[in-house]
């Protein structure tokens, strides 16, 4: 066998050992938990929450904050929380369904993206206007004491 040639099938052997490898059982068969079978902290923590965050987690406004039949988007998390009517707090994903862009205002009753000209209903995110077809889906808040909380 000349020397290009094994030098070629050693490289292919190694390529498929750390392949085989990477691939391997990290000896976590259960997906989660301690080995006693008893879920962990983080198998319980809600999504986008640790164990140990407040209730509600997150503050994002006062209820002050969000104007009645507009809304106010939090760019750095990526959300949009609206007020359709006095006390009635919405909150939607700010990026948008049809190429992820960031909305960028909410105005006269539509939240709006700048990218293709998507409007969404402060509502219920439903499309007002496309070319989005799909609409922004719902986040979770909390409304307590006059605060707006993520989660």
């Amino acid at each position: 066998m000349n020397a290009r040639r094994r030098t070629v099938l050693t490289a292919g052997a190694a390529g498929a050992a750390a392949l085989v490898t990477g691939c391997g059982s990290s000896g976590d068969e259960g997906g989660g938990g301690d080995a006693s079978g008893t879920p962990t902290a983080s198998d319980t923590a809600s999504p986008g929450t640790s164990p140990d965050a407040s209730p509600g987690g997150e503050e994002l406004a006062a209820t002050s904050d969000i104007p009645v039949g507009g809304g106010t988007i939090f760019k750095e998390r990526k959300v949009v929380v609206t007020q359709p009517e006095e006390g009635e707090f919405k909150a939607f994903s700010a990026v948008c369904t049809h190429a992820q862009c960031l909305v960028s205002t909410v105005s006269d009753g539509t939240i709006n993206c700048p990218c293709h000209g998507s409007k969404f209903s402060i509502t219920d995110a439903a499309v007002e206007a496309g070319p989005a077809t799909r609409p922004l889906p719902a986040e979770q808040i909390t409304v307590s004491g006059g605060a707006i909380r993520l989660g």
